[in-house]
């Protein structure tokens, strides 16, 4: 064999797709769009005005624009501000008992605190559990650092969701893995919409006391969209004391939905614990994966973030735009409803969130099908994810009826 053909990519390294597929569709619908072709694009979760373009909360600009740049160029600390990581918890938890039982560090967005859990709360070789339908990085991610991820069936024929199917699969967990590391996107949960109701988060949460009877158990809340579900959508909080009982619970924050800002890459992990070595342990373990894969944050990010959570008219003015766009998101999850319903479409319940599913035979041909009609959303197994967030009202007619089209092919 000549040098030449030598390739220096380790074997698990080779043969990967140059580009998220979901990127690849939004590159092509926006191509198609820029040539003159009249598209509808359902693919990203950034959250678009009617106009179609990307939404901006003009507090957050008018912040990042008065920032103190000399102060911002420096490095942030490791593990982020402290100023910042006070005021990701208190924003969650205000300053009661579990704000008082948190730490955090602070990452790349959701998807560096998706990270962080993976790398701390799994042996190599070990998988992460997780619902059917998912975001699909939380596999790449597992994967990528020598873990993977195993599922359980998210539905019962009803579309509600399957807590024995989780509690089963928690439980083998436990009895094969020796813990466990489970991954929650509720509520608001990405690609399906779906939002635990009371009931559904208290039999979960007996199935993770139980299982930590056993084991470490380790559950992560991924709640990137939760300030766009209204107050019904902050009950999850509600179920922290009750988890913390036998488990570890760790929260993904971010503030790129929360604040519309995406490449922004600022979030944090926080961590609850009753123990007070444990959260100890945890804090370095985090601050350790920080120094050893990122360095250190975005601090002009952290900086910015800090004031809008921190000062009293920032904070008032943030929460009313932001409200703003949430009322522009429900007005289209409330026609997109009535007009799927209407259609006779198969969908799990949606009340609130950037993304709804709609299920189909085969997700590559229905998508195809939309495709060929110039809507664009993203092929999943069985069903397709509908990104509202990006769908003016407008075009929510035309949306539905290419996704009907698609369900219909055999």
């Amino acid at each position: 064999m000549t040098l030449a053909r030598l390739s220096a990519v380790v074997p698990g390294a080779r043969d990967r797709p140059a580009d998220d597929p979901l990127f690849a569709l939004n590159r092509e619908a926006t191509e198609r769009a820029a040539a003159g072709e009249s598209i509808v694009n359902a693919t990203l979760g950034t959250l678009s005005g009617e106009d179609g373009r990307l939404a901006v909360m003009p507090s957050v600009l008018e912040t990042l624009a008065c920032a103190d740049a000399r102060a911002a160029a420096g490095y942030a600390p490791v593990a982020g501000m402290p100023a910042f990581l006070n005021a990701t918890i208190a924003d969650l938890f205000g300053d009661g008992p579990l704000a008082r039982q948190a730490v955090a560090v602070a990452t790349p967005g959701g998807t560096g605190a998706v990270y962080q859990a993976v790398v701390n709360f799994l042996e190599p070789g070990q998988k992460l559990l997780t619902t059917s339908y998912h975001w699909g990085p939380y596999t790449g991610i597992a994967r990528n650092i020598g873990r993977d991820a195993e599922t359980f069936t998210m539905f019962r024929p009803d579309r509600t969701f399957d807590v024995e199917g989780f509690a089963g699969a928690l439980d083998r967990h436990v009895d094969t893995q020796g813990r466990a590391l489970v991954v929650l996107n509720f509520p608001c949960h990405n690609p399906t919409g779906y939002t635990l109701r009371q009931d559904e988060w208290r039999r979960v949460t007996e199935a993770v006391q139980h299982a930590g009877e056993r084991a470490p158990v380790t559950v992560l809340l991924d709640v990137a969209y939760f300030m766009f579900g209204g107050q019904a959508a902050r009950t999850w909080i509600d179920q922290i004391p009750a988890l913390l009982k036998n488990a570890t619970v760790l929260v993904a924050w971010t503030a790129s939905k929360t604040f519309t800002q995406y490449g922004a890459r600022v979030g944090s992990l926080i961590a609850l614990h009753t123990d007070d070595a444990e959260r100890t342990q945890i804090k370095n373990a985090l601050g350790f994966s920080c120094r050893s894969t990122w360095s250190n944050g975005n601090h002009l990010g952290q900086r910015v973030i800090t004031e809008l959570l921190t000062q009293p008219e920032l904070r008032r003015r943030a929460d009313a735009e932001r409200e703003e766009l949430v009322d522009v998101l429900h007005k289209r999850i409330e026609a997109f409803n009535a007009a799927a319903e209407a259609a006779g479409l198969r969908m799990p319940r949606y009340e609130n969130g950037f993304f709804s599913m709609v299920f189909v035979r085969d997700g590559e041909r229905a998508a195809a099908k939309m495709r060929e009609m110039g809507v664009f959303v993203l092929p999943l197994k069985g069903a397709v994810r509908v990104a509202l967030c990006g769908t003016p009202l407008s075009q929510i007619p035309r949306l539905v009826d290419a996704l009907a089209a698609g369900a219909a092919v055999n």
